[in-house]
Order: C-alpha cells, then sequence, then structure tokens
C-alpha cells in the first residue's frame, strides 16, 4: 500500500548516462522500493564499504521507520494517531516527525500559507483517485466547511517533540515533504555512517548528490521537458553536494466543460491551481526542503515564486506554459547550476 498521496506526477529528473573517458570506476546500484515508488541507490565503490546487501537492509530498515512515523496510510504511524488525537492536548512524536513538521511550519510562514500540510480534508473531497478525476466537482459550500478545517496557524511543534493542534479535526498530511526527508535518511546514512564519498539518492525523482559519478565528474541530471507525448530533455544540471526535487502536473489533471483541473490543491481557495506553471526544480542542501519548495512555487506561481526564491536565496526554474510554449522562469541563484557543455 503506498505511504503517500503523490502530489503530481513528479517531473521525473533522471541520470543522464556518461560516456567517460578512460577507465570506469565501480558502481554499487541498489534498487527497491518504498512510499508508493522506487528508489535507487548508486554508491561509487570504495574501501571498507559493507556488502551491498548489507547496505539494501539498513536503508530498508532507515525507510521503513520514516513510514512508521510519518505515513498517513498507517494507521498506528506516529501521524496517523496525532490526527486522531483530541485538540489542545501535547502529544509526543519522535524527534524526525518533529524535525520535519517544524520545516514545514517554517515553509508555510514563509509562503504565507501556499504551502499547507493541513489542506489534506480539502484534497480529499476532490477525491483524486488513481485517473485523477473527482466523481463530482465539489460545491462552494463543501470547499468552505473542508477550508474551516484546514490551517497550519492550528498546529504547533512545542519543545521536547510535542505537537499540539487547537482544532480537533486537523488533519496532517505529509506526502509533499516526507518523500524529500526519506531522501536526506538514506544520504545522510550513507555519508555519516558508512563515510560514503560518491553517490546519488534517488527516491521517486526526489535526489540528494554527493562527489562524482563513475566517470569521476560531477553527477549530471536531466530535467524532463514537461510535454505529454515523449520524454526529452529540458535542461541539465550539475548541482555539486545538492539535492533537486520536482514537482509537475503536466500529465495529472483532468478536463471538464472546458475547465483544467490540476493535482495540486490551493490551501487559500481549497480549489485546484489555476496558474499555467507545469514544471518546478528546486535546488537545496537537504531534499525535505527541496521537496516542500516544489510544491510551494507551484501553488504560487511564477511571479510570486521568483520573488520568493530571490528573496531567500532558493535556486529554482519554473517551466511555464503559454500560447506560444514553454517559457523558463528561473531564480538568480539557479543558473550556476546548468551544465553548459
Amino acid at each position: 500500500m503506498k505511504m503517500f498521496l503523490i502530489r503530481a506526477v513528479v517531473v521525473v529528473t533522471a541520470l543522464l548516462a556518461l560516456a567517460g573517458c578512460g577507465e570506469q570506476r565501480q558502481q554499487i546500484t541498489i534498487n527497491g522500493s518504498t512510499m508508493g515508488t522506487y528508489y535507487s541507490i548508486k554508491i561509487i565503490d570504495q574501501d571498507g564499504l559493507p556488502t551491498a546487501k548489507v547496505i539494501q537492509q539498513k536503508i530498508d530498515r532507515r525507510l521503513e521507520l520514516v513510514n512508521d512515523q510519518m505515513s498517513t496510510y498507517r494507521p498506528n504511524s506516529e501521524l496517523s494517531l496525532f490526527n486522531q488525537a483530541p485538540a489542545n492536548k501535547p502529544f509526543p512524536v519522535s524527534a524526525a516527525t518533529a524535525k520535519v513538521i517544524t520545516e514545514a511550519l517554517r515553509i508555510s510562514n514563509v509562503s504565507n500559507g501556499a504551502y499547507d500540510v493541513t489542506v489534506g480534508p480539502v484534497v480529499n473531497l476532490w477525491s483524486f483517485g488513481p485517473e485523477a478525476r473527482p466523481e463530482s466537482i465539489p460545491t462552494d459550500k463543501e470547499v468552505a466547511t473542508r477550508l474551516s478545517e484546514v490551517g497550519y496557524q492550528h498546529l504547533q511543534v512545542l519543545a521536547g517533540n510535542k505537537l499540539v493542534k487547537d482544532e480537533a479535526k486537523l488533519y496532517v498530511d505529509l506526502s509533499s515533504i516526507a518523500k524529500g526527508y526519506g531522501v536526506d535518511v538514506v544520504a545522510d546514512y550513507l555519508k555519516d555512517d558508512l563515510h560514503v564519498k560518491n553517490f546519488m539518492v534517488d527516491i521517486g525523482g526526489e535526489l540528494r548528490l554527493q562527489g562524482k559519478n563513475k566517470a569521476d565528474i560531477l553527477w549530471r541530471i536531466a530535467v524532463e521537458k514537461p510535454v505529454e507525448n515523449e520524454r526529452a530533455v529540458q535542461e541539465i544540471l550539475q548541482a555539486g553536494d545538492m539535492a533537486i526535487a520536482t514537482s509537475g502536473d503536466y500529465r495529472n489533471y483532468f478536463d471538464e466543460n472546458g475547465v483544467r483541473y490540476s493535482h495540486l490543491i490551493n490551501p487559500k481557495t481549497g480549489r485546484p491551481i489555476e496558474n499555467h506553471v507545469v514544471s518546478v526544480t528546486v535546488i537545496a542542501p537537504s531534499c525535505m526542503t527541496a521537496d516542500a519548495y516544489a510544491t510551494t512555487f507551484s501553488v504560487m506561481g511564477e511571479d510570486e515564486s521568483i520573488a520568493l526564491a530571490n528573496q531567500e536565496n532558493i535556486p529554482v526554474m519554473l517551466i511555464v506554459k503559454t500560447k506560444d510554449g514553454f517559457v523558463e522562469y528561473k531564480s538568480n541563484t539557479f543558473e550556476q547550476y546548468v551544465d553548459k557543455k
């Protein structure tokens, strides 16, 4: 069963194969599944590493713990139990869950509510299922009722890793940030516990990079062009020791009576976003942060997003669909990560 409701069809960031000169270094590749998607980990071999089987067992154990902490699909996860808990009563959680929610609330404040992990009841109202369309469009009254139960302002992280809500029906869904956190968990295990110098961690298209690839150059990542009927490259990135997260809805929407409905919900309106942003790519030191900002900028639209990204020094690229084709919008700090070769 899936751990998280996928916020939108992810704009796949794929490793671009390289024909390096000379002898290639040995690469360990570990593949598996978690959080309703795949994971793929590439490690450049070095002396003293455990076997791939042992590394994968350690990784799976850590990812299972993230599920047990933050999955809304597991009724006994920390997050599910908090969602069922009464209002105004501090609820103890792990340091990990407290860390993720603290970062979510920070980004909610910075974005003036464009990002909100309590918007789940409205998402559920729209009933986006496997075929990406609700049975019927919700009424204004239904949307208003659900919005009254939503709001990051109703959620707090207290000292001692405790959560508290002042709205009993508040429902926290970390699907837009916890996958990125899972990437960080794996990357930190490789870096801090195993002292791996060169690796790439990919969970469902969210990435964390360190060092160089088997051709002994910086990892090169291809950002997909947002077209529906083919796989093509928009940009190639060399992000160094950073994380990359993407979001997009160009394959995940439906049309009804001439109106296009995105899979992404605007927490302020309770309705699918109405801007023309079709793809967002964010670079940050942590994948948790990049993951959340990818959703944030998808909701905000190009002008507000670039203003916020420049204010916060966040490298971001938005691709916007216009009547004349696709247009790129880049923050001031993004271009330095574009591979010019």
